[in-house]
């Protein structure tokens, strides 16, 4: 048996000693089959394994994560440990498991050759022992690893139990594990944007009216994301970015990623009670930023933040590249992939589709004095195809 130590100093590692993530690496080199069983994971251990493995000879690879069913998952993690998992089933050589019936915290790492098990790795260390960040520069692990074949065959089939359908399943299939939504402070420092705490959002939530509008985003397919047809919303709405900005016909420019154009159909701007053409009201977003909004253009069928037309892409944006699940790029005319567009997949991923509008009974002073309407705004699942 060999001890093996996290890289910090002062107890960093001694002469003729290696860190964890050094044999996990080397042991990996050696084998044609890894299979992990640990409690937590991070987001970039998850990409390192990935990078790993795809770089190695490792023909069958098998992460089972214990922790997170019962304790929630935070949500990029989670999506990202779905794209990897869908890579590697695409690829033929394993899969992500996720523990259902309890919290395995258990940490253990097998390597095989030729179906058969030549070592292990088992200690304290969870899978973001492979990648060093902020949050666990100061944290010390310490594992044994073992080249005993008789103690390595043991740990496999422990594992084996821990991949079991009893224990365990895909994690496509652990579609019920609560997610934990990521902060969104796409807005936070903004000027014309306040922040209100948890309880004040709740007392406005308890005060909504009846009337209410709901708005489907209009985005393409992913394999419909070149169709610039004006037919599959590939320049409009969420994705107006991608058309150019030709306000000056000269000097046309990109547009900032988050510019978001709410076109609101005719079936809802005229219905009762929709708010009137430049008659501001704060709108209050379901996770508590409050800016001042109005009704545009004709027959006020746009709708945006005063003043600004990234407010609102920042905040839905914001919380869709908070997931994961799209990139924010800098100059969307050089996405020649359009990896930062908003598709069918991406809002189904999220689990949300749509926009709805609630006016509250309560009002909130501006900074002139004046008493507007307070609409909230939710990013909600909606079968409505206005």
């Amino acid at each position: 048996m060999k001890v093996l130590y996290s890289n910090m100093l002062p107890l960093g590692t001694q002469d003729n000693q290696e860190t964890i993530d050094e044999s996990i690496r080397k042991q990996i080199e050696k084998a044609d089959r890894a299979d992990i069983a640990v409690g937590y994971v991070s987001l970039a251990s998850l990409e390192e394994l990935d990078r790993i493995i795809c770089e190695s000879s490792v023909k069958q690879i098998t992460l089972v994560i214990g922790m997170y069913y019962i304790e929630g998952m935070p949500e990029k993690i989670y999506y990202t440990a779905l794209k990897i998992n869908k890579k590697w089933r695409d690829m033929g050589i394993g899969e992500v498991r996720i523990v259902r019936p309890l919290k395995y915290h258990g940490k253990v790492y097998c390597f095989y050759k030729d179906g058969k098990p030549f070592s292990a790795v088992i200690g304290s260390a969870n899978l973001s022992v492979l990648k060093l960040e902020a949050n666990n520069r100061r944290q010390y692990e310490i594992c044994s690893l073992t080249e005993d074949l008789g103690e390595a065959q043991e740990i496999a089939d422990f594992i084996e139990r821990i991949k079991a359908p009893a224990c365990s399943v895909n994690i496509t299939e652990a579609g019920d594990m609560p997610l934990i939504r990521e902060q969104n402070v796409s807005l936070t420092g903004i000027d014309s944007v306040d922040e209100l705490p948890k309880t004040d959002v709740n007392i406005y939530m308890r005060h909504k009216t009846d009337l209410t509008f709901t708005l489907p985003l209009k985005v393409p397919a992913y394999e419909e994301r070149f169709m610039d047809d004006t037919k599959h919303y590939t320049q409009s709405n969420i994705n107006v970015c991608y058309s150019l900005d030709t306000r000056n016909p000269k000097k046309p420019k990109s547009r900032d990623w988050y510019e978001f154009q709410i076109t609101v159909s005719s079936k809802i701007y005229k219905l009762p009670g929709y708010p009137e053409k430049n008659v501001p009201f704060y709108i209050l977003t379901d996770d508590g930023f409050m800016f001042k909004a109005h009704t545009t253009s004709q027959n006020n069928k746009q709708l945006s933040a005063v003043g600004s037309e990234h407010i609102l892409g920042r905040w839905l944006k914001g919380r869709l590249e908070n997931a994961g699940l799209v990139k924010h790029v800098l100059d969307t005319q050089a996405d020649k992939d359009r990896v930062g567009m908003v598709t069918k997949e991406v809002l189904a991923a999220y689990g949300c589709n749509s926009l709805t509008f609630t006016k509250t009974d309560k009002t909130a002073a501006d900074e002139d004095g004046n008493e507007l309407d307070v609409w909230i705004v939710e990013f909600i699942s909606s079968n409505d195809e206005v």
